[in-house]
């Protein structure tokens, strides 16, 4: 059997680490072990974190519909349920983006919502 020498496999590996945490601050980017445990942390919130903020942008999306559907008169859930009543189906992303470049049009779907919720008569 050959001997085998890791030298050049190791540091191509090392590098390569060390690359991905650049950014990193003192010997968690300088140092191998450090930035190995840093890089694996970095990872782990980089993957929760990618699933938290679809719930912040849904939570963002919400305010912004608020704000809006306040100012025209009516509140978040009775515009919600007015929409659904009514059976208009905009998704709570495009209604925001509405609701922040285009309040008319947003006026005219908050109106719509408002005519569903008005008692019979």
């Amino acid at each position: 059997m050959t001997r085998i020498k890791r030298g050049v496999t190791k540091r191509k590996r090392h590098k390569k680490l060390l690359k991905m945490t650049k950014g990193h601050q003192g010997g968690r980017h300088r140092l191998f072990r450090q930035a190995n445990e840093s890089m694996l942390h970095a990872y782990s919130y980089a993957f929760a974190h990618r699933r938290e903020r679809k719930g912040d942008m849904r939570r963002l999306w919400n305010i912004k519909i608020n704000a809006a559907a306040r100012a025209n008169g009516i509140t978040y859930s009775r515009l919600i349920n007015g929409l659904r009543l009514a059976g208009i189906e905009i998704n709570r992303k495009m209604l925001a983006d509405i609701a922040m470049r285009d309040p008319d049009a947003f006026a005219q779907i908050a109106a719509a919502a408002k005519r569903q919720l008005e008692p019979a008569g």
